[in-house]
């Protein structure tokens, strides 16, 4: 740490001006202040460096974003009061990346800097550092693996061209789609550009380091994860920040990650809402790759076996192009895939609109078992019984105390309630006074142990929560998971049962189909081909939508569709919507005081939590930016006058209900 005395100070010969982002978190303050750079500071005050400055008599961190001549401040400026690391871990194209998604957000640049770079770690800053030898880039990849998608090919011989070309796979069912991800990584490599990867979690991480390793051999990229820890997070910055290495991948926390001659920006499965930050400006790892991609005219990828109605929008508009596979080899890669809620299947089991586990489905575990093919049996809610109520008069059982639902944790334990926790060992119904429950809602936990009566002598496994499975061996078994926790199987399932399909569709949520069917795709890709003995029974009428593209395997057509519908409803993407919470006498002072944009909607208010409202505000896309801007204005104002009660700014929350 590098600092001056007070009687010291005179100003750097050249460019003395620092300019100073303040780690403050005011909307008023969102804006570079000036400071004067001392003589003793000139050499370590470089752009890009952590300082400390004082702001309202107090010392505090800061950015030091740029150095130049003059000042537009007419009054006497201060000095720099330390140069906190000569470690410029600010990159320029990161912090002119920072300021657009903030304007882009409604936040602060100083909240988005706080996700951009990770805490310093001190004694890893010191570590001797010694930059790899310089070496030959690694040749283009086999676009092998890319043939099963007619444009495929193409697109990595545009991203080795120095081209930036943009687009969203649909990936085939059982696709490596690490693979495919790592060439498409290598490419760009061999070009003699950067590359940037961002998946859900450490799991697909996992997957994805080992083919990147594969593809470019060792010590040309790094992991960045908040699980890593801080030394290891710190250090892997560290090394893409000082062109160590060219190629950075991770979680959420790398999607600001300094990449050198970036040509290349990818995320895989972008529905998931592991990619949407929960801290203030509340970004999406897709919003800010797409940003990085425009801003630094690079290629961009983004792939799933689901598509998002976000996705949808990029091709829509031109932004992106379709990289998908034919028909023939759709149907040659696909599992069979049936329901059970049908019209000729309801005619052969009548119980099979009511029943858990219908023919069909126990028919489908009955034959892969039989066939020593391993089972996967997908259920939404984890635990035993997540939920339960009255045996006599069915009405759901609630906590006596504060309401909330009440769960068995096991076959012989008491039900507890599932917000505070407290045990109801003598619960009585409020109604009829009963005191026997019955399940309401099956966790994974209770249906696998249902299934290990149903199948005696057959290994169950479950992967949840509390153990996520890596892998089940191929022969028979039953794997029973949580979505998201679904283990691949060596050699495909032989079967995959889409249990409970109602608690995935019945969601109060605007995406509430679109991500039923991330879930089930997602699920159904670990089968077999058809060709192969494999099946997929989804537990649902056929003629629902999500059912619909699942069955035809359309990820597509549904995000078509759901754009379309969204776009005649007047909601996101297809326009921009902010949502404001907080206490009902701050909500309506926020908006009073923004001078929101002609056509712009104010929808509400909606109960949010406790005493707390949300009002949302909805504009046309080509409006967006002065919403975010005015929001941001009028939260600026009220910190300003240090108004009392917090207000909560959302631009295009995952959330609107």
């Amino acid at each position: 740490m590098t600092g001056t005395t007070r009687s010291d100070r005179r100003p750097a010969d050249g460019s003395p001006v620092a300019r100073v982002c303040v780690d403050l978190p005011l909307a008023h303050l969102d804006r570079p202040f000036d400071y004067l750079v001392p003589a003793a500071l000139d050499e370590a005050a470089v752009p890009g460096t952590r300082v400390k400055v004082r702001f309202a008599g107090q010392l505090v961190d800061g950015w030091l974003l740029e150095r130049t001549d003059d000042s537009g401040h007419t009054g006497r400026l201060a000095y720099l009061e330390k140069v906190v690391s000569p470690e410029p871990v600010l990159a320029p194209e990161v912090a002119r990346l920072a300021r657009a998604v903030a304007d882009r957000y409604a936040g602060s640049l100083a909240d988005v800097l706080r996700l951009a770079v990770p805490p310093r770690h001190a004694r890893v800053e010191k570590e001797p550092h010694e930059p790899p030898p310089p070496g030959e880039p690694p040749a283009a990849p086999d676009p092998a693996g890319w043939r099963d998608y007619p444009a495929g090919p193409a697109y990595l011989r545009a991203l080795t061209d120095w081209r930036a070309p943009r687009a969203v796979w649909s990936a085939l069912p059982g696709e490596d789609w690490a693979a495919r991800y790592a060439e498409a990584v290598a490419a760009t490599v061999a070009g003699g550009r950067g590359a940037l990867v961002v998946v859900a979690d450490n799991r697909d991480l996992d997957r994805l380091d080992a083919a990147v390793a594969a593809a470019l051999g060792p010590g040309r990229h790094v992991c960045l994860s908040a699980a890593l820890g801080p030394a290891r997070r710190y250090r892997a910055f560290l090394a893409a920040r000082r062109g160590d290495v060219p190629v950075v991948i991770g979680t959420r926390a790398a999607m600001f990650a300094p990449v050198g001659r970036l040509g290349l920006v990818a995320i895989w499965d972008d529905g998931d809402d592991l990619h949407a930050e929960p801290r203030a400006p509340y970004p999406h790892a897709r919003e800010v790759l797409l940003t990085r991609a425009q801003l630094a005219e690079a290629g961009a990828l983004v792939g799933g076996y689901a598509r998002t109605a976000e996705a949808q929008l990029l091709l829509e508009t031109g932004w992106a192009r379709e990289v998908t596979a034919d028909r023939a080899t759709l149907r040659a890669r696909t599992p069979a895939i049936a329901p059970t809620g049908d019209d000729p299947q309801l005619a052969r089991d009548p119980a099979a609109a009511t029943a858990r586990l219908p023919s069909l489905a126990w028919t489908a575990a009955r034959d892969a078992l039989r066939a020593d093919l391993p089972v996967l049996v997908q259920v939404p809610r984890r635990g035993y019984l997540p939920a339960v109520s009255c045996a006599d008069c069915r009405t759901p059982a609630r906590c006596p105390t504060c309401a909330g639902p009440l769960a068995l944790p096991s076959a012989t334990g008491a039900p507890a309630c599932r917000w505070c926790g407290r045990v109801a060992a003598a619960y009585a119904c409020p109604e009829c006074g009963g005191r026997r429950l019955r399940a309401a809602v099956t966790g994974a936990r209770r249906t696998a142990e249902e299934l290990g009566r149903a199948f005696p002598g057959v290994p169950v496994r479950t992967s949840g929560r509390e153990e996520v499975l890596t892998g089940v061996p191929g022969g028979a078994g039953l794997a029973i998971a949580t979505p998201g926790a679904e283990p691949p199987a060596e050699g495909g399932y032989g079967a995959v049962l889409l249990l409970d399909s109602w608690a995935l569709l019945t969601r109060a949520d605007l995406r509430a189909g679109e991500e039923a069917l991330r879930r089930w795709l997602a699920a159904a890709a670990l089968a077999r081909p058809a060709g192969a003995g494999g099946r997929v029974v989804v537990v649902a009428d056929g003629a629902l939508a999500p059912v619909q593209a699942l069955l035809r395997w359309d990820a597509g057509w549904f995000a078509a569709r759901e754009l379309a519908e969204r776009r005649e409803l007047g909601f996101p993407p297809a326009v921009r919507m902010a949502s404001v919470t907080g206490l009902p006498v701050a909500v309506a002072d926020l908006l009073a005081e923004a001078r929101l944009p002609d056509g712009a909607e104010v929808l509400g208010p909606v109960p949010a939590d406790g005493e707390r409202e949300r009002m949302l505000v909805r504009v046309p896309r080509a409006r967006a930016a002065a919403l975010a801007g005015a929001l941001h204005a009028a939260a600026g104002a009220r910190s300003a006058r240090k108004a009392a009660d917090p207000v909560r700014l959302q631009v295009d929350p995952l959330t609107l209900f």
